[in-house]
This record gives structure tokens, sequence and C-alpha cells, in this order.
């Protein structure tokens, strides 16, 4: 169940130092929080308590937000490898190697693994055994993670195009063409799919097509990923402001100042959206209005987990709260 309150959180459940910075957002698995340091190091933390249940360490640098996939916790590192760790006793099971950096999170389906990396392509993987499927040449690094639908993966690129990938083989059912690289990750309701560029413009493609349907202008480049729900696509942009854009016409709902720069995705609870900004900030859906904002002691770039009345959310210097 997502956040319904309107009121801000009124108190720290638990706050646990993990002492290094921490890029990537968390991700909870039943009773458990995953969240992987700068350092490579994942953590499992028991959120009854506020505290790690394992941790694994990587060998190299991680920028990733973690997946969940049945028994398997997956993450990708600097080192070019990504990870699949057993859920309950943090060992690991399989390692698949590629020749560049991975700052994506995997998505699934069917027992495979997508992600892209820096070295220009883009990875299916064996779940169970981390076997490279097939992978896909693209046209720059890819640092945005994939939206994966029934047959088609829409992923974005740093050479400004988004791709949609036959889900199956790879192959490139098609690409449309921004003004500069795509960091931002894709969503997709209905027939559109919507990302932000950094070339100041939100866009909505036809999802069969690549055909480009509406863009809107911020005032300057989106590294934040949209969140779509109730017909509204909502993006921050590095200008600080969250616009709320109608997914179907492009038509701007609202625009209001969440911070100085915006580059967490935002996400949606039952009656508000929040957003990372110079602490946690929350506003209705329907309006744009603020009705409440949280500080923490230490810079927060990654989007919060909303599970009924709890806030999980990590920060840059390497602390993890449960706010409610």
């Amino acid at each position: 169940m997502g956040l319904r309150s309107t009121h801000a959180p009124s108190r720290v459940r638990w706050q646990l130092r993990i002492g290094r910075s921490i890029r990537g957002a968390p991700v909870l698995g039943g009773e458990t929080l995953y969240l992987a340091s700068i350092e490579g190091t994942l953590y499992a933390v028991d959120v009854t308590v506020g505290r790690a249940s394992w941790i694994f360490q990587g060998s190299g640098r991680a920028h990733s937000t973690p997946s969940i996939c049945g028994p398997k916790v997956l993450f990708g590192c600097d080192d070019g490898k990504v990870y699949a760790i057993d859920h309950a006793s943090g060992k690991k099971l399989w390692a698949a190697s590629t020749q560049g950096e991975v700052w994506t999170s995997l998505v699934t389906r069917n027992g495979v693994g997508y992600f892209g990396c820096a070295d220009t392509n883009f990875y299916a993987v064996d779940l169970e055994t981390g076997t490279v499927q097939w992978k896909t040449p693209l046209g720059g690094k890819i640092y945005s993670t994939a939206y994966v639908a029934e047959t088609q993966l829409y992923v974005g690129c740093g050479d400004g195009r988004l791709y949609s990938l036959d889900r199956a083989n790879g192959r490139v059912l098609w690409s449309a063409q921004t003004g500069e690289a795509i960091d931002s990750s894709p969503a997709v309701a209905g027939d559109r799919v919507v990302v932000g560029s950094e070339d100041f413009y939100v866009y909505a493609l036809d999802a069969r097509t690549g055909a480009v349907r509406w863009k809107h202008a911020t005032g300057l480049g989106i590294a934040s990923s949209p969140a779509v729900s109730h017909g509204v696509a909502v993006v921050g942009s590095k200008d600080g402001y969250l616009y709320a854009i109608d997914i179907q016409s492009g038509e701007l709902y609202w625009r209001v100042q969440a911070g100085e720069v915006v580059t967490a995705p935002p996400v949606f609870g039952q009656e508000v959206v929040c957003v990372q900004a110079a602490g946690l900030v929350a506003f209705e859906i329907t309006t744009g209005k603020m009705v409440w904002k949280a500080g923490l002691g230490g810079a927060v770039q990654s989007a919060p987990v909303l599970s009924g009345n709890l806030i999980y959310l990590s920060s840059q210097d390497g602390e993890v709260y449960a706010l409610e």
C-alpha cells in the first residue's frame, strides 16, 4: 500500500549508519531492505529492527539500485560485473562479466535479467546461471534502466536515442532521436513511452513505432526518471522543478519548485507524490500543492520506498532511515 497521509512523518523509527555514500535507491523485499553503497557493498537490512542481516562485498564501486527476483538480489558494479546474491544468506550465486561499469538496475521477466552497460552493449542474462543469452550494441554508454514490456524493451542511451528492442533476441525494433544523452529511465503507460533527455525536454513516444506524440520543455536537462500514475507523468528537472503532464495530450497540469536540482525519480503514494530534493518533499497529486517537507542530515539523491505509513530512504552520507 502506498503512502496515504498528507502529514509529514513525525518521527524516525530507526536510523542505521552504513558509513559509506549510497547513490542508488533502496529496494524492499518482505521485511528486508536491500541497498548498495558506493564502495560496492550490498546490505540486507531487517526493517523490523534496523540492523544488517548480512553484507556482501563486490569488487567494484556501485551506483545502482538493487533488484529482487525470487530468491536472488541482483546488482551491478563498476568492475563490469553483475552479481546475483542469495537473499537469505548473502552468498554469491554467480557473477556475469561485461566490459564496462554497470550503473543501471536489472529488470527481469520470465527468468531473464536485462540491463545496459557503459561498454555500449545491452545484455540479457539467464538468471539461473548468469550466462549471457544475447547482447546488442547501441550507439553510446547506457546509464538508463530499461523498461520491460510483454515483447519489447525500452532503454535510453548516451547517443540521445531511446531504443526499443525485441525482448526475445535483442533486435532493435526502432530508435527515436533526442538532442542530448538520455540517462533518465523510461516509463510506459498504455501506448506511450515517457522519458526525459538532457536536451531539456520530456518526450512521449508511440510505444509501437517510436513516433513523437508530444514533447514538453523544462528549464534544464533531465536525469530524473518519470513516474506515471492516474494518467499523469511526473518528472523532475535539474532546474529544480517538478512537472506533472497529461500522458496522452502533453498538457501541463502543474509545475512546482521542489529544490535547487531534482535528479531523483518521483514516487507516487495514494494521495501524494514524493521526491527527494533538499529533503523529502510531498505534493498533492491533483494540484501540485506542497503538503509537507522532511529535512534530513545528509544529501539524498535517490528515490524513497513507501510502504504503508513508513518511508525508507538512504543518503549520500551513508545513513539509512525508516520514517513514520
